[in-house]
C-alpha cells in the first residue's frame, strides 16, 4: 500500500466526495445570489444589510464560506502533490495554503457576524 506523507490519513473517496458536495452548496449559494440580484436590481446597502442581517442568509453564507475553503483546499493539496515533488517545497506550499485558507474564513466570519 502506498501512503503520502501529506494525505493526513484521508481517503481519496472522501475528499471527493467531499469536493462534490462542497460544489453543489457553492453552486446553490451562487444560484441564489444572482436570483436576489435579478429580483432586485436596484438594492440599497440598507436592503443588503437587512437581507444579510437574517440568520439564515447567515447561515447559508457561513456554509458556503466553509464550503469554499474546504473545495480549495482539497484543490490546492491535489495541485501540491501532484506537481511539487520536492518534499519541502510541497509542505511550505500546503502551510501556506492552510493560513491563507483560515486567514479568509476568519476574515468571513469577521465581516459575517460583525465580530
Amino acid at each position: 500500500m502506498v501512503t503520502n506523507v501529506t494525505s493526513m490519513s484521508r481517503s481519496g473517496l472522501s475528499d471527493w466526495l467531499l469536493q462534490r458536495l462542497s460544489a453543489v452548496i457553492i453552486a446553490a449559494y451562487t444560484i441564489w445570489l444572482v436570483a436576489v440580484f435579478f429580483c432586485y436590481p436596484e438594492m440599497t446597502f440598507d436592503q443588503w444589510s437587512a437581507l444579510f442581517a437574517t440568520w439564515w442568509v447567515k447561515l447559508f453564507t457561513l456554509v458556503a464560506l466553509f464550503s469554499i475553503a474546504a473545495h480549495a483546499w482539497i484543490g490546492l493539496w491535489t495541485i501540491g502533490t501532484d506537481y511539487l515533488k520536492h518534499t519541502m517545497v510541497r509542505l511550505l506550499f500546503q502551510w501556506l495554503c492552510i493560513f491563507l485558507l483560515f486567514a479568509y474564513a476568519v476574515w468571513g466570519i469577521q465581516i459575517l457576524w460583525n465580530v
